[in-house]
C-alpha cells in the first residue's frame, strides 16, 4: 500500500515514470523495478532451454511468482542433494536464506516476478553453465 507523502518532509518524491533498470544475462534478463533499503523487486525472463546458476544466498530472502511459462526448479540445502519441482504460471515459492536453488525455462520462455530483501550481491554460485563464479 502506498504511503501518503509527508508534507513536512524535505525528501524529494521520486520522479513519475522513472524507468526500470534492465540487466542482460546469458540466460535471459532481469528488469529491476524496485530497489529500496527494504526490498528489491525484479522481473526475470528466462530463455527457453536456459537455466540460472545453481546458487544460494547467505542473507537474501526471496519469493518468486511465475507469470509466464514453466520453470524447472532445483531445491535443496547446502551439502545435500537437490530435488526437482516444476513451477507453472500462477505458482509462487519462497526461498529462505541458504536455500540452494536453480531455475530453468522448459517448453518455451518463462517469466517470474521476484521480491526479496535488498541483498543484490549476495549470490554464491555452486554450478554455472556460463563459467561464472
Amino acid at each position: 500500500m502506498n504511503q501518503p507523502l509527508d508534507p513536512a518532509s524535505t525528501e524529494e518524491p521520486p520522479p513519475v515514470g522513472s524507468s526500470a533498470e534492465i540487466i542482460e544475462k546469458p540466460w535471459g534478463r532481469e528488469l529491476i523495478f524496485a530497489d529500496t533499503e527494504h526490498y528489491l523487486g525484479k522481473v526475470i525472463k528466462i530463455n527457453d532451454g536456459s537455466r540460472l546458476s545453481l546458487q544460494y544466498h547467505p542473507r537474501k530472502d526471496e519469493t518468486v511468482y511465475v507469470t509466464q511459462g514453466k520453470v524447472a526448479t532445483e531445491l535443496g540445502r547446502r551439502g545435500q542433494s537437490t530435488r526437482s519441482i516444476t513451477l507453472r504460471t500462477g505458482d509462487c515459492l519462497r526461498l529462505r536464506p541458504e536455500t540452494v536453488h536453480r531455475f530453468a525455462a522448459v517448453d518455451g520462455d518463462a517469466q517470474m516476478i521476484e521480491v526479496s530483501t535488498p541483498h543484490p550481491d549476495d549470490t554464491v554460485r555452486l554450478d554455472d553453465d556460463f563459467g561464472r563464479s
